[in-house]
């Protein structure tokens, strides 16, 4: 059977499997499209369309032909994501459509059989340039449809005027029609909702230098989103926000992941779309662990003696890295650096720096500053630190989601590549995919990560959420660099609520290129030399995922393999304990657990034959891990 239809009126695409179908048709003489996932509607009729400067094409919009191509199938690799090696199937269509004064846009479609994408294309001559004023699309949920969903923070608010940062805490299993948007920020992706029976997410990947970042605004009355651009303040100084450039122009991909639970966790829906990999030399790119002293000691100990500490702390647990933060041009200087630089190669560590990304879109004072904003300068430094033997950077402090902060994170992230030096990128938007076309992009913030709960004890209470929430959200598509895994105890009077093996979990449950641990070499003292063991032994990298159990919030059990070995790890967020009963036999023949002992701070180990039904125990706020060969 075909997966395609086309007549005048309307077109339909399914995917390879024929389980999801979309349907785009016209209306009232605008455009619609709306999803099925087999016989269940799980996007209802929704708007599609943009408005430029160069033509209205929201309105008085006509089919004028649909082209079905081939079916296409695409194969990938990933240094840091949920798999190495990816291969899926996919339907492919593209609507051209005209408006009234017979101007041009197309929408090209693709289904594959975990998610669907659009993308619109305003065509035109090179010489000509144009700006989108506005996108109409729209995602109209089924009644009562529940959401996920994180707030997006108001520009220029927070900690010296650095949101927006993606780092708000996330409205839980929320109905849409009482998602109500009192600062109109709009909501980030990805974006989480259940209609009863089917997940879905939504997303975009393939951002290019040309468009903004997106966000979704709510419409509550109607059970609806739309999509909005940012704030006319998220930019870099001078320059703009909207999309704009010379023709033609591309938005990125509208995605949208649908399935059951474990369709969603195990889909690679965010960086399938994503534009190809664009880097030639990948040998400067090795994922892996990291020690980082400031989480635990803070500013005033980015000195000379504390990251020599570091280092040697890095190279006792087999990590690759040592990220040394902010103000380290001060307080140690170019020269010293160097000296670490040297010193760590000979314990087979590399060091990672700490950037300002700069300009006056906030108050911010932390060094270096201002070495990154212009081409030349942004080249002088990336070539010192290179031939220093610096293995990456860690830039902060974003503007936000405008167009010419896009071009930014790009410009920043090619110049990287003719330096070799890996990429972390901090109070920063989400990534959307660019892992795999700037695989030297490790990591990226984008989260209310660990450093939070070391600030006050409100947020130490609510970690445990947040971290059941983020594998089926922010981290869902995108590596995430939270800082995980404090396993003995904070300093000063915050005390942690989760346990330590709950914290071990995050270890393997979160995806990041580079994983940068929050603990310290006194913390690490106290940790028993098995479970060190299973740290020095982790991987840097995954080559599959599959999903166990979960619910976004209250507790996640995912499983990872490297090589031969399955890593499954758990958490669980809930006031009361749980109980699973795994199939452990489908993954290898010999397990061995570590879990929660006696107390919070204790552990407890294993060690047998997988069993087809392995009774496993999850305290509140508790955890554990399994290594299966």
């Amino acid at each position: 059977m075909s997966s395609f239809f086309s007549a005048s009126a309307q077109m339909t695409l399914k995917s390879p499997d024929g389980r999801l179908s979309v349907k785009v048709f016209p209306e009232n003489k605008k455009i619609f499209y709306e999803v099925f996932r087999g016989t269940e509607r799980v996007i209802a009729p929704s708007v599609l369309g943009i408005k430029s400067t160069i033509g209205d094409f929201s309105e008085e919009m006509r089919i004028q032909s649909t082209v079905d191509q081939a079916a296409v199938t695409n194969d990938y690799s990933l240094f840091s994501g949920k798999k190495t090696s990816v291969s899926f199937k996919e339907n492919r269509a593209v609507l051209n459509l005209v408006n009234k004064k017979n101007q041009k846009l197309s929408i090209k479609f693709r289904v594959t059989n975990d998610a669907f994408a659009f993308q619109y294309n305003l065509p035109g001559n090179a010489n000509d340039t144009a700006t989108i004023t506005k996108e109409l699309t729209e995602y109209h949920f089924p009644a009562e449809t529940k959401s996920w969903l994180q707030p997006m923070q108001y520009a220029k608010t927070g900690w010296e005027q650095t949101n927006p940062a993606y780092e708000e805490h996330y409205f839980q299993a929320i109905p849409v029609s009482r998602i109500k948007d009192s600062l109109n920020t709009g909501w980030v992706y990805p974006a989480l909702f259940n209609t009863g029976k089917s997940w879905i997410a939504v997303t975009e990947a393939g951002m290019t230098g040309q468009y903004c970042a997106t966000r979704l605004l709510a419409h509550p009355t109607d059970d609806k989103f739309s999509i909005a651009f940012p704030d006319p303040r998220e930019v870099v100084t001078g320059k703009g926000y909207l999309p704009q450039g010379n023709l033609p122009i591309s938005s990125p991909w509208r995605v949208v992941a649908i399935g059951n639970l474990g369709d969603i966790v195990e889909s690679t829906a965010g960086t399938d779309f994503a534009g190809e990999r664009e880097v030639k030399d990948t040998t400067f790119i090795k994922p892996g662990g990291s020690s980082w002293s400031w989480i635990n000691s803070k500013d005033n100990f980015i000195v000379y003696e504390e990251q020599k500490k570091y280092i040697d702390f890095a190279a006792a647990m087999h990590w690759e890295y040592c990220l040394i933060d902010v103000d380290w041009d001060q307080k140690i200087g170019y020269d010293k650096i160097k000296a670490l630089a040297d010193y760590a190669k000979t314990k087979n560590v590399g060091i990672l720096l700490w950037y300002n990304s700069a300009g006056d879109w906030n108050t911010v004072k932390y060094t270096p500053k201002n070495l990154l904003l212009n081409p030349e300068s942004r080249m002088k430094e990336f070539s010192r630190i290179h031939e220093m033997g610096i293995k990456g950077v860690k830039i902060d402090f974003f503007a936000g989601d405008g167009q010419s902060v896009m071009q930014y994170y790009i410009d920043i992230l090619k110049d990287a590549e003719k330096y070799q030096l890996m990429v972390n990128f901090h109070g920063a938007t989400l990534p959307r995919g660019w892992s795999r076309t700037y695989p030297h992009l490790m990591t990226a913030e984008a989260i209310r990560g660990f450093e939070n709960v070391t600030f006050q004890q409100a947020e130490a209470d609510r970690q445990a959420e947040i971290c059941a929430t983020a594998p089926f959200t922010r981290n869902l598509f995108d590596p995430m660099d939270y800082t995980p895994m404090n396993l003995y105890k904070l300093g000063g009077k915050i005390q942690r609520r989760t346990s330590s093996a709950f914290e071990l979990a995050l270890s393997v449950l979160f995806v990041s290129g580079i994983q940068h641990y929050a603990e310290s070499p006194e913390g690490m003292s106290h940790v028993p030399e098995n479970v060190q063991g299973f740290l020095r032994e982790l991987p840097g990298k995954w080559d599959d995922t599959k999903f166990i159990d979960g619910y976004p919030g209250k507790y996640a059990v995912i499983a990872r393999r490297a090589g031969k070995k399955w890593y499954i790890a758990g958490i669980n967020s809930e006031k009361s304990g749980k109980t699973f009963v795994l199939n452990t036999l489908s993954f290898g023949k010999n397990v061995t657990m570590i879990k929660d002992g006696d107390d919070p701070l204790t552990f407890a180990q294993t060690t047998g034959k997988t069993m087809k039904d392995q009774k496993v125990e999850m305290p509140s706020l508790g955890g554990f891990v399994m290594v299966i060969q």
